[in-house]
């Protein structure tokens, strides 16, 4: 028995709406993760099935893996584990096995956190809605009886390694043999994309395609020594940026932490926004869709990508579906409207092919294909996706949330705007030159701002006029 299993663990505060996160040693321990293990496999009825474990670069993620592995045996189940792996390595596995199973990650949190995300057979997402409450409950109880005695026979633990089987799938998802050659640098941020860059685009585990890759801090560091593994943050593009100038680069590539999710830099080294990247790809996959004989594919945005989005699906043929933001929220709209395709302005894209779940390397790949199969800079291309103006997210810590967006509703509450409350409160000008959207924080005392309008100037206007709203 170790030091931290020897104090009671509440596990109400790392279970999110739809993974879990906490302290490694203070709110995730060793033995709340076994108790969690068995939970999973009583709570999902999998006795005698397999499930799947696996875990990112940080330190505690073996040892975590271990111990889950523990619990769910003690129940039944036999466990395979994975080793280091990304997380849609994951979901690979849970589709391609048809096995439920569990990635130890934090994503980009920093160094002192790790986490779970769960999924059933077939990469189907566990949330707060579908199981996450019922599994962290019984872990709890687990934690204060004990985890009972097996009924039958405790399960196996053997080891599968899936890196090969992953990369061969995506390579026959999108074929980039035939690119232009191209010059492609890579910020893994000591995450795991430093070990799935080179399986899936590089020549480690396949063979070679034409590209030139430049790595950026890919050695597997869970203590993140360059900077945090979150590229949605700009101060951690700029050693990207930089270097994708220095190396006259045509493209650059951030993944954060667990290597779910990309963000692209041109060739400029100017970031391409995750709006356009889910309109390029949502294109693609349109086309190919088509192709297969679907008249109208339905690709999924949610309510805070820009504009441009649902106008270019409506264009191509396509079908848009609005939804909320959050992959939980994403992933069961994929499912039930059959969609190809699902973008996020957070930077997940959602593919049916890759069993409705977030891959970022899928991503970056289809954006590798458009640039590699034209002649033009991504500066150029870029702008065809982005004919908007994009305030970004901008956050505002606040005492009274509600008050706020009081204000800001009366401000207006008017002819010349419609309003809808699909997810948090979005105002639309009627003549569609802007649009905003408020959501506060389900987790801290934060109102998120996001705004776009037809040019700067009236983006400015519409973000420092509700700003100076928000935070009187």
């Amino acid at each position: 028995m170790t030091t931290e299993d020897n104090f009671p663990v509440d596990l109400t505060s790392s279970f999110k709406a739809y993974d879990v996160r906490g302290i490694v040693g203070e709110t995730i321990t060793t033995a709340s993760v076994r108790a969690v293990g068995a939970a999973f496999v009583e709570v999902l009825g999998i006795k005698g099935q397999t499930v799947l474990v696996g875990g990112d670069m940080r330190p505690s993620s073996p040892g975590f893996s271990q111990a889950f592995a523990e619990g769910a045996t003690s129940r039944g189940a036999n466990v395979q584990l994975l080793g280091l792996i990304s997380t849609d390595e994951l979901y690979f596995a849970s589709g391609a096995l048809q096995a439920a199973g569990v990635v130890f990650t934090a994503s980009h949190n920093p160094a002192e956190y790790n986490g779970m995300k769960m999924t059933r057979a077939g990469a189907v997402p566990v949330s707060s809605e579908t199981g996450m409450t019922e599994i962290r409950d019984l872990a709890q109880q687990y934690l204060k009886d004990g985890i009972p005695a097996a009924e039958s026979e405790a399960g196996t633990i053997g080891q599968t390694d899936v890196l090969k089987a992953y990369s061969e799938y995506l390579r026959k998802l999108v074929d980039l043999t035939g690119s232009r050659p191209l010059k492609i640098v890579v910020d893994a941020g000591n995450g795991m994309a430093g070990m799935t860059t080179p399986a899936v685009l590089g020549d480690a585990l396949l063979p070679g395609l034409p590209f030139e890759i430049i790595p950026l801090y890919f050695e597997l560091d869970g203590t993140f020594p360059n900077h945090p593994a979150n590229p949605l943050e700009p101060a951690n593009l700029v050693d990207l940026q930089a270097a994708v100038v220095e190396h006259g680069a045509d493209i650059g590539l951030a993944f954060d932490g667990d290597a779910d999710r990309c963000f692209v830099i041109d060739e400029l080294g100017a970031p391409v926004s995750p709006s356009a990247v889910t309109a390029l790809v949502a294109r693609r996959e349109i086309a190919r869709a088509k192709l297969a004989g679907e008249e109208h594919p339905t690709v999924i945005h949610n309510l805070i990508t820009s504009r441009a989005v649902p106008e270019l699906i409506t264009h191509d043929g396509g079908r848009a579906v609005r939804t909320r933001v959050g992959h939980s929220f994403i992933k069961a709209t994929m499912a039930e409207e059959g969609a190809v395709f699902g973008g996020e302005h957070s930077a997940h894209y959602y593919f049916r092919d890759f069993f409705n779940a977030d891959t970022g390397m899928l991503a970056a790949m289809h954006v590798l294909a458009a640039l590699g199969e034209q002649n033009g800079p991504l500066s150029e291309l870029g702008r065809e996706y982005e004919p908007y103006v994009s305030s970004g997210e901008i956050n505002s810590q606040l005492a009274d949330v509600p008050a706020a967006v009081a204000r800001v509703r009366a401000a207006y509450t008017r002819e010349d705007v419609t309003v809808d409350e699909l997810d948090g409160i979005t105002f639309s000008a009627k003549d569609g030159s802007w649009w905003f959207n408020l959501r506060a924080s389900n987790t801290e005392p934060f109102l998120r701002l996001n705004a776009e309008a037809e040019d700067a100037v009236t983006m400015a206007d519409i973000r420092d006029a509700v700003l100076e709203l928000v935070r009187r």
